[in-house]
């Protein structure tokens, strides 16, 4: 959600318990301002808070040209003082999967450690050793943020707007998705790289527009039934995740206002396939 609109925002997000205390939400009013400058961002945007044992993590994100594509993700531990996460690469991902289990712990520094065997040598000479490799909680933090914004970050249809050069930029003509619209799911898309293209016929064609329909709607996702919408009369229309719990979009119909936050420990929920 846009920092500029944080206490409006997230007031439309508390019927879910997604709150913050008045002593956080008046630090990260000002820090992220002062984030926004200190970094040249276009804006900032509060991700969220990932529930640690010993401490929580706040996540801003900043963007600068690309909404989509050229975002740096910080985090805090008081609201305060922000600190800039590792990019998230294939070979980050691959790690944390295999070693990091169970709540995050609040200490950046924190390692997890988990055995991997390797084939060391060639032919009859070839021996298996076993290796420790060691994460940190740090690692964990920014492969965490990423899944979950792939997985399940949310946008209305119209929202952003992809240029001819593919950049993708805030839709500044776009008022919001009218009442009708607002209850169908797939008027929301993932705000994220397309990640299931798939050949459409001539007829769904015809009622896409190639500037606003170039991302994945969630009315495919897979297991159907993984988002629960509720629409408060005609005022909001909220959309919560249940395959990571604790993420909640909103979006107020007939007005450009919306936006997701993540407020949980950051776990996925296998079992969702089951619950269903």
């Amino acid at each position: 959600m846009d920092s500029s609109t944080l206490y409006y925002s997230l007031e439309l997000v508390s019927g879910n318990g997604l709150i913050l205390s008045c002593e956080q939400k008046a630090a990260l009013q000002t820090s992220l301002v002062i984030l926004k400058r200190n970094y040249r961002f276009s804006r900032v945007l509060f991700w969220g808070k990932i529930l640690g044992v010993k401490g929580d993590y706040f996540i801003a994100q900043g963007v600068t040209e690309d909404e989509m594509r050229d975002k740096k993700i910080m985090y805090s531990l008081n609201c305060i003082d922000w600190q800039l996460l590792p990019p998230p690469t294939e070979a980050l991902l691959a790690e944390v999967s295999a070693a990091a289990m169970g709540r995050f712990v609040g200490d950046p520094s924190f390692e997890y450690e988990y055995t991997e065997t390797r084939r060391q040598g060639e032919g009859d000479a070839a021996a298996k050793e076993e290796f420790t490799v060691k994460v940190t909680e740090e690692k964990r933090l920014a492969a965490t943020v990423f899944t979950i914004d792939r997985d399940v970050s949310v946008v209305p249809r119209g929202a952003l707007i992809q240029t001819p050069h593919g950049t993708v930029q805030v839709n500044r003509s776009f008022q919001g998705l009218s009442s009708l619209e607002a209850g169908n799911l797939k008027n929301y898309l993932h705000f994220t790289e397309p990640q299931h293209q798939k050949k459409k016929s001539i007829l769904e064609m015809a009622d896409l527009n190639p500037s606003i329909d170039f991302l994945d709607p969630l009315s495919e996702d897979i297991p159907k039934g993984s988002w629960s919408m509720q629409l408060e009369g005609s005022s909001v229309c909220v959309l919560r995740s249940l395959l990571w719990l604790g993420l909640t979009f909103f979006h107020v119909p007939t007005t450009p206002q919306h936006g997701y936050v993540y407020m949980g420990d950051g776990i996925k929920n296998l079992d969702l396939p089951f619950m269903l």
